[in-house]
């Protein structure tokens, strides 16, 4: 069951978050149990290092039965070994664990999110997930695979310091665990101010990506308008709201550093100054020991005074994977059914009406079937519910009522992959890739060199090929091509898909009147190809193509026909050609 965020007793943990969180380590134990094994060596030598120091104050202290100065020299080379062999471990482990680990998940969350369906996809903003891959990301990293190596060491330094203490001296141990409770309510401080910080980071750096990405994609807009004033006043109180947060979280980590440090002196010195008194009255201690309690309580109230901090951090970090895997989830592509990816019998709308707000139907009560292998036309003024229809045939919304079935199957019950199998389009805003010509037609996968001619011809890319070359460069969404020039591309892709229903929205209207001509006759030459296409340029010798033609009004069909049985009834569909002419 989906969890609901807004329900308590649902488990708050999901199967995509356990997923998420699961790739981490998926096929990365090695690096990952090499990399916590070279943080727990290197703690141990830290208090090996601690026993080491007392060692050479009490030598050079003359204190009896102290370790012989060779000895000494002997062990520091051993230590100095030591620390290169863990520290080339970890060089070779937590790069690496951490470097699949981050690709593993982004490549998860990108899979996941390539499931959505089209309509659900454009009901969010891309700055949700533009966020999560990249501020997020870089503070889950940090916060929550980064630190659990903190914590790793942080945790056998403690419980090594506390052994240690406690073979020296259990009376000075004692008062060090009093001194060490100061900075223990310091760190306290933090509670989940941390993943609180963290979360509000993230929320404004979404809002912050959301108006970047407005600005750029509406950059025309705002020249052609003159509007870079304020658009530059709201881009600045996004950034303000961003960085903002930044500091917020800036200072209360400084805050919290600034009372750990304070409290963290105060404890040493108080250890120094009782470890010097008890060493002065004759209480067994040693110079030596003195400063190794010193030295070891770096190592208790380190740990004490980050534990909360890394602990807040982690929570935070984990916070986002559920902020990640909700916006995920939400909305998530359908199951349904797999059917045959060929159209034997048609497409059958049945007392179809949709609307995009309760009580406002944009169609009504559409009735008609479309047979397979023919081509429709479908016309109308503009809102009159073309592109409306065609979206709903692409399974782009499922509210609809009545039923839209593809032979015998209804399209709700239809699984996405299944339906694509079937269905290509041609849209009438097209993306173009930042690639190669030929990639943007092949959408980067391996197709027979013939089939792609073939669609270069048919979609009349042929100049383009022959002038630029199939390895030109297209430019972001592409821009280093015409309108006219996308458009054929995006012709070109669907032809290559060889679907048995080619849904076409304004699939000419970039381009010029002969080229226009040319792509239509192609694609109503198509043997078994059954074509629904919007067109708004009602031409005399492109609609005489069409085995019939679809006049819809204000979200109704009102005419249904051939173009010349259409004209000589002169209804609607004479009045809109007339006027058009």
């Amino acid at each position: 069951m989906k969890p609901d965020r807004f329900h308590p007793h649902v488990s708050s943990q999901s199967s995509l978050h356990r997923e998420l969180s699961a790739q981490f380590y998926s096929k990365n134990h090695i690096p990952f149990v090499i990399a916590v094994l070279s943080s727990l060596l290197l703690g141990l030598l830290n208090l090996m290092l601690s026993w080491m120091i007392q060692q050479f104050i009490d030598t050079i202290s003359g204190v009896p039965g102290s370790m012989e100065l060779s000895a000494m020299f002997l062990l520091s080379a051993v230590v100095i070994l030591l620390v290169i062999l863990f520290k080339l471990m970890d060089y070779f482990s937590r790069p690496r664990f951490l470097e699949k680990a981050v690709r593993q998940y982004k490549d998860l969350a990108f899979h996941k999110l390539t499931q959505k369906n089209i309509s659900s996809f454009q009901e969010e903003s891309t700055a949700t997930y533009i966020s999560a891959m990249s501020n997020d990301i870089a503070s889950i990293e940090q916060n929550l695979l980064e630190n659990q190596f903190a914590l790793a060491a942080n945790g056998i330094l403690f419980f090594g310091s506390v052994f240690m203490m406690l073979s020296y001296s259990p009376l000075l141990t004692a008062a060090s665990a009093l001194l060490s409770f100061l900075p223990f309510l310091g760190s306290m401080a933090a509670g989940d101010r941390m993943k609180t910080a963290e979360t509000r980071v993230s929320k404004q750096n979404e809002q912050f990506v959301a108006s970047l990405k407005d600005s750029l994609s509406g950059f025309s807009v705002i020249k052609s308008f003159k509007a870079e004033a304020p658009i530059l006043e709201l881009f600045s109180k996004s950034n303000q709201a961003a960085e903002d947060a930044k500091c917020r979280r800036r200072k209360l980590e400084s805050f919290l550093g600034m009372i750990g440090s304070a409290a963290g002196v105060t404890a040493q010195l108080g250890v120094f100054l009782i470890g010097a008194y008890l060493a002065l009255t004759g209480s067994g201690l040693t110079p030596g020991t003195v400063l190794v309690f010193v030295n070891l309580m770096n190592f208790i109230i380190d740990p004490i005074t980050q534990m909360p901090t890394l602990l807040a951090n982690r929570k935070a970090a984990l916070a986002l994977i559920r902020k990640l895997s909700d916006a995920l989830e939400e909305h998530s592509g359908r199951g349904g059914q797999a059917i045959q990816s060929r159209l034997t019998h048609g497409i059958l709308l049945d007392h179809v009406s949709f609307s995009y707000e309760p009580g406002i139907d944009v169609l009504h009560d559409l009735t008609f079937r479309f047979e397979s292998g023919k081509s429709y036309a479908l016309v109308g003024a503009s809102g009159s519910g073309k592109s409306t229809l065609l979206n709903l045939l692409m399974a782009a919304h499922d509210t609809y009522r009545g039923s839209i079935c593809y032979d015998e199957h209804e399209l709700r019950l239809i699984s996405s992959d299944s339906l694509f199998d079937l269905v290509s389009v041609i849209q009438q805003n097209v993306f173009v890739f930042q690639a190669s010509i030929r990639d943007n037609i092949t959408m980067f996968r391996p197709f027979p060199k013939e089939d792609v001619d073939r669609v270069i011809q048919l979609s009349g890319l042929s100049s383009l090929m022959e002038e630029k070359g199939e390895a030109y460069l297209c430019g972001e969404n592409g821009s280093g091509l015409s309108g006219g020039e996308r458009q054929r591309i995006s012709i070109a892709r669907s032809l290559l898909r060889n679907t048995h229903v080619l849904l076409a929205d304004e699939a000419t209207a970039s381009l010029d009147k002969e080229t226009a001509n040319h792509v239509v006759h192609s694609l109503l030459s198509l043997d078994g190809l059954t074509r629904i296409v919007v067109t708004h340029a009602l031409d005399a010798s492109v609609l005489k193509q069409f085995d019939g033609i679809l006049a819809l009004k204000d979200g109704r069909l009102v005419e249904y026909g051939t173009f010349n049985a259409l004209m000589e009834n002169k209804n609607y569909f004479y009045s809109l050609f007339t006027v058009s002419q």
